[in-house]
């Protein structure tokens, strides 16, 4: 097959951009670096933990001792719901462009526990968090001020995530940011000169080719992307065409929080560890227009590569050319459609469980 054999470029249709792949670099049987499992294990509370139950946080607040998820306003928050008063100074030569940002940045704990993960959380505590995920993107998008909200998590101190205690974040801006920006108009674009959804059609094709699915629930699919950057990127894809997640049914929520736990147990199985990454849902904005070209998504960007302790790093022809790599897309999804779905942790004979 051309793709396994020869180097070549993708395109990677909700960006515009192009990944170089070099395959022939991986032409001989798997030999990543060899690991014990990871089976560290965090207490079930942390008394200097600031998002536990009843701790104090560094702004001064005291978190109450909540039993369920848990969503506050950031304590350092990088938007600021109100403009400066003296505003920005144009630039007469039109070079030196700023102007200013509000929005409001907002926390949500996902369980009391500090011990676990979205791999470890269960389906209905996952679905609790779907839940607020969806009211939050309700209040915050009924906001004037607010034009796009983005719902994200960033797990693993290699994602420079600096407290393990399971929480993902929100940040409501004014402006629809740079990337979803991007991927509004390249769907937009697709709508008006296809007469179809990018996404519908992009996952009509992988349905039915198969060979970049990991696995698929009632609703959604979970896929490697043909023009993946990272080596176990994975997009969540919903069937129907949903532009937000307030458009989802009760079943949908409950199976997109099935569709998180089960790539996330694969996900810590391909090395044994509790494995990083940045996850973000990218969806329609709120400000107000129409947007039917919309199909809402999960991103998620992990950057382990061979072993828990050797990762992907975006370097040299990366950030100076294109982005790079060399395990297909194909074979990055034929390794994690084989893992088990039942965690490492918890597999017979460990002596452990959640």
């Amino acid at each position: 097959m051309f793709f396994e054999d020869h180097p070549h470029r993708r395109l990677n249709q909700l960006t515009g951009e192009w990944v170089l792949v070099s395959p022939h670099r991986t032409k001989r049987p798997w030999q990543g670096q060899q690991e014990a499992p990871d089976r560290a294990a965090l207490p079930a509370y942390d008394e200097h933990c600031y998002l536990c139950p009843g701790n104090g946080r560094a702004g001064g607040a005291v978190n109450p001792l909540y039993d369920d998820t848990f969503v506050f306003t950031n304590d350092f928050a990088a938007l600021l719901p109100e403009p400066p008063e003296a505003g920005l100074a144009p630039q007469s030569d039109g070079l030196l462009v700023a102007e200013a940002e509000t929005g409001t940045c907002r926390v949500i704990c996902y369980s009391p526990r500090h011990d676990l993960t979205m791999a470890r959380l269960g389906r209905d505590r996952a679905a609790r968090v779907v839940d607020v995920w969806c009211d939050e993107f309700a209040h915050l998008g009924w906001r004037e001020d607010i034009g796009y909200v983005q719902i994200f998590e960033n797990r693993g101190a290699a994602m420079g995530c600096s407290n393990p205690h399971p929480h993902g974040q929100i940040w409501a801006t004014r402006g629809v940011p740079m990337y979803p920006a991007v991927e509004d108009r390249r769907q937009a674009g697709h709508l008006r000169d296809k007469g179809k959804c990018l996404l519908c059609a992009y996952l009509e094709t992988e349905l039915a080719r198969g060979e970049r699915i990991v696995f698929e629930n009632d609703s959604f699919a979970v896929l490697v992307p043909f023009w993946a950057l990272w080596p176990f990127e994975t997009m969540i894809l919903p069937k129907g065409h949903l532009a937000n997640i307030l458009e989802m049914s009760p079943d949908q929520r409950r199976d997109l929080a099935d569709a998180m736990v089960r790539l996330n147990v694969r996900y810590d199985n391909l090395f044994q560890t509790s494995f990083p990454y940045s996850m973000g849902i990218h969806q329609a904005p709120t400000d107000g227009g129409g947007y039917p070209h919309w199909h809402f998504h999960l991103h998620y960007y992990p950057p382990l590569l061979r072993s828990r302790s050797v990762r992907k790093f975006m370097v040299g022809y990366e950030m100076m050319a294109m982005p790079q790599r060399d395990l297909t897309a194909e074979s990055a999804a034929a390794r994690l459609r084989e893992l088990s779905e039942v965690h490492y942790m918890d597999a017979p004979g460990t002596g452990e469980g959640a």
